[in-house]
């Protein structure tokens, strides 16, 4: 079961507080960094809801997060919506096409369901690249972001927008870990575990994952609403099935199962690939190093090995989820 300890409280706001000071201190490429981790901080905790949590390894949550991005786009850009509506079309529009994409993947399990999902992926991305009212592979700018200086916010300043979306991961961290201690998350853990024993309870579980999967997806849609702002542009280069994977890497990378080991899997990862880009073009190979050695350390990630060592090298709390 989830439990949200004082050991992942601490360990969050640690990252959350340690983030906003590097933006506060630092200059504009250092807001441009936590900007970074933010949204895919974001899009790593929605997919570990579903992976760690309900089992359910997903390669298409890269195209959900462009989905979300492509519906604010349109809905400010082309159509000339207000943001807070534009950004609720585009949680709406994420759930909904989760809802289906569950619905459908919901009995399958292992490879096979990896594999339908990124069929789903796949799909949207080919349609989203071919379509010329979208603007093809060239994309679409104009992308507008939220106006909120009449509460004294310019999000047109990198700072403030830094902030904000540290703000928002927050908010969704809190979100998916209350929905997880309700008895819905309590469920989707007992359904990843046996699903076969909750059949056996009466339990509807095809609909109970197809459900999770549509609230994972309205956190990766809130992303995308951010990435579309970050850049002020979105394109087809969102949907890439590899966003998903880097995604996933990250979710291995802070510890699977654990809702904090993402956002700090997020942070780790991006902090070193721009520092290790200064040096080399070669640094996915220097992450894939650091991602063996988490594996062969025991594979729960950064923080799950945290748990492990405050255990006293008893199962960390993230790892009995």
């Amino acid at each position: 079961m989830f439990e949200q300890t004082p050991v992942k409280t601490a360990a969050v706001a640690a990252t959350i507080a340690a983030l906003a000071a590097y933006a506060i201190f630092g200059g504009y490429f250092s807001r441009e960094i936590v900007i970074e981790i933010a949204i895919l901080a974001i899009l790593a905790i929605s997919l570990d809801f579903v992976a760690g949590f309900g089992g359910m390894i997903s390669l298409c949550h890269g195209a959900i997060f462009g989905l979300g991005a492509y519906t604010f786009a349109v809905m400010t850009a082309m159509w000339d919506q207000p943001g807070a509506l534009a950004a609720l079309a585009a949680i709406l529009v994420a759930t909904a096409f989760g809802l289906a994409v569950g619905a459908v993947t919901s009995k399958t399990t292992g490879i096979f369901f990896i594999m339908a999902t990124l069929a789903f992926g796949q799909m949207v991305y080919v349609a989203t690249f071919e379509s010329q009212w979208l603007g093809g592979d060239d994309g679409m700018s104009g992308v507008a972001r939220f106006d909120l200086s009449p509460i004294g916010i310019e999000l047109g300043d990198s700072l403030q927008f830094a902030l904000f979306c540290l703000a928002v991961l927050g908010t969704a961290y809190a979100l998916l870990a209350m929905v997880l201690r309700a008895g819905f998350g309590q469920t989707l853990i007992g359904v990843h575990t046996n699903e076969d024993r909750m059949r056996a309870l009466g339990l509807s579980t095809w609909r109970h994952k197809a459900a999770a999967f549509a609230i994972s997806s309205a956190v990766a849609g809130a992303g995308g609403v951010l990435a579309a702002q970050h850049t002020q542009f979105v394109s087809p280069e969102l949907m890439v099935w590899t966003l998903s994977g880097e995604v996933l890497v990250i979710v291995i990378l802070g510890g699977i199962g654990t809702l904090v080991g993402p956002v700090i899997g997020a942070a780790v990862l991006i902090l070193l690939k721009h520092e290790i880009s200064t040096y080399t073009d070669h640094w996915h190979m220097f992450i894939g190093v650091v991602l063996i050695a988490t594996v062969l350390a025991g594979g729960r990630g950064i923080f799950g090995q945290i748990e492990h060592l405050i255990a006293g090298g008893g199962r960390g709390a993230g790892r009995d989820a």
